[in-house]
């Protein structure tokens, strides 16, 4: 039986080229969308291409109820989740500093990576740590390390989700679950595009380098990288299969002002 991957935010962009990498090594493929019928078309032209058993459950990840729904409905017709990418994201739409911000639509740019990321995971990982299998990426940003005052809400948002990341690594230590938090690198999507950071920007990371990552930490050769942070383009994950992090190494962390920082 076919290992099973879920994908949030499936239905373009980052998130339909993972779905249909997956697939093509053999993955049944669950994705994620609030765009029903975009979804649908999407998941449809993947089975269609790959011959692969690929499920489009309409969800919106902020919603508890809808989330609890829609992982019940993938267990129910693909199996138990083997591989959860918390990829769904939204983007600050107006580019402003903070006070200039609309606050309901920055709040929910940092819902959509932080409460997404956390839903999904609540409903996924207890399921993981019963059949004591399971790989998590979270696909983070450059962003979650760097700030950037036109995106405050973004950064918020993909730094939240390193924190969860760390907090979910340390939680299944001793188990055979591993979580990762992954940056894509600048690959060209329709939000990227839209991004004035980006604008003129040729050389952009191309798709199949992330779903290799992808494919990559889910093999279980990373495991011991769970609980840090990788960027697709500057990570070779076979130099790192054989390279041991240690202490914070890639956590996110304060940096002492000297040696005697009490906070070093």
């Amino acid at each position: 039986m076919a290992d099973v991957a879920l994908v949030t935010g499936a239905s373009s962009g980052i998130g339909l080229h993972l779905v249909r990498g997956l697939a093509q090594r053999g993955f049944a493929v669950a994705g994620l969308a609030r765009s029903a019928g975009t979804l649908a078309e999407a998941m449809a032209a993947v089975a269609e291409t790959t011959g692969a058993r690929v499920l489009g459950v309409p969800c919106d990840v902020t919603d508890r109820a809808a989330v609890e729904a829609a992982v019940a409905r993938v267990t129910e017709e693909l199996g138990h989740v083997d591989l959860l990418v918390n990829n769904a994201g939204l983007i600050d739409a107006a580019e402003v500093p903070l006070w200039e911000a609309d606050p309901d639509q920055w709040w929910e740019v940092v819902a959509s990576h932080v409460q997404g990321a956390f839903l999904l995971c609540r409903s996924v990982v207890p399921w993981m740590l019963l059949r004591n299998r399971g790989r998590i990426v979270n696909i983070a940003s450059g962003q979650s390390v760097r700030v950037n005052p036109i995106y405050s809400a973004y950064g918020v948002g993909k730094t939240g989700l390193v924190r969860i990341t760390e907090a979910l690594h340390a939680a299944l230590e001793g188990s055979d679950v591993a979580v990762f938090d992954l940056a894509p690198g600048v690959v060209e999507t329709s939000m990227t595009r839209s991004m004035s950071m980006w604008e003129g920007k040729t050389d952009w990371t191309p798709p199949d380098d992330v779903v290799a990552f992808v494919a990559a930490l889910a093999s279980g050769d990373l495991d011991h990288w769970s609980g840090r942070l990788l960027r697709v383009g500057a990570d070779d994950p076979a130099v790192l299969a054989g390279t041991t992090p240690e202490g914070d190494a890639r956590r996110l962390r304060l940096r002492p002002y000297g040696p005697d920082d009490p906070l070093g």
